[in-house]
């Protein structure tokens, strides 16, 4: 259960849910629900006031600062901004090495093959190790953000809205590396989105939040199919294409359960 109360404001409050290992958990509400919070609070990249976080195995809360830093290399987050993880003064082989620096005690040409290795992997080459960031598109700098997220081989991730500011053609492609990259590596994802549409595509279970509340919890299909909580039937409801049958639950949809 996560909770935080800054300046007296409850942000989220009664939030608990499990990520299966090698799984990805979808996190799911309109902005402002409060997702981004959760995923910051797992991380520990802002404090909860009450209720405890067990990553991999580890109480969050009982880590020390060196533990912390250690254990950011087994878990990480990539950004719905790119920018805001890379440095604009840095050349991006500097960027996507950066992690290794804390992390490990490689040489500098170890760490640049192993940067060059993930571009690779991502669909970049080596060209785009000797540019900038703001020399490359959107969907270019994303994957270079997925490459530094993975250089210290996480076990766990959070994806804060990774492909919202993509065009729909670059969100496919993310969405398929990210789950190419779970089959290969056994990563496990805390996926948050407003878009039901892709965390269709990527999750096995999903969440859903509404004013920093959790709703309505449970295996994807499930949720999707046979929502219990009237918001998750309303999100549901107002996916574009959706036909007619889909787009018809009994009940009003103007409230949700308590």
């Amino acid at each position: 259960m996560l909770r935080r109360r800054p300046h007296r404001l409850t942000a989220v409050d009664h939030v608990d849910f499990d990520v299966a290992a090698g799984k990805t958990m979808g996190l799911v509400g309109e902005s402002g629900a409060g997702k981004s919070t959760v995923g910051r609070l797992v991380l520990r990249l802002i404090e909860a006031d009450e209720g405890s976080i067990e990553l991999l195995g580890t109480d969050m809360a009982e880590l020390s600062r060196g533990d912390l830093r250690r254990m950011r290399s087994h878990a990480t987050m990539i950004f719905q901004d790119p920018y805001t993880s890379l440095d604009p003064r840095m050349l991006i082989k500097d960027s996507v090495a950066e992690p290794l620096i804390m992390h490990t005690d490689d040489s500098r040409a170890t760490r640049y093959d192993r940067a060059y290795e993930l571009l690779r992997r991502v669909g970049l080459d080596a060209v785009h190790m000797e540019r900038f960031p703001y020399e490359m598109s959107g969907g270019q700098l994303q994957r270079v953000a997925i490459a530094r997220a993975l250089i210290t081989d996480p076990s766990f991730i959070v994806c804060d809205e990774p492909v919202a500011a993509l065009d729909v053609s670059t969100q496919a492609q993310v969405i398929n590396l990210l789950n190419d990259l779970q089959q290969e590596r056994g990563i496990s994802y805390l996926f948050i989105s407003h878009d039901l549409r892709l965390v269709r595509l990527i999750a096995d279970d999903v969440a859903v939040m509404r004013h920093g509340r959790l709703l309505e919890t449970g295996p994807a299909e499930q949720v999707f199919t046979e929502p219990e909580d009237a918001y998750t039937r309303e999100l549901l409801a107002a996916i574009p294409g959706r036909s007619p049958r889909q787009r018809r639950f009994d009940g009003a949809v103007s409230g949700h359960h308590a």
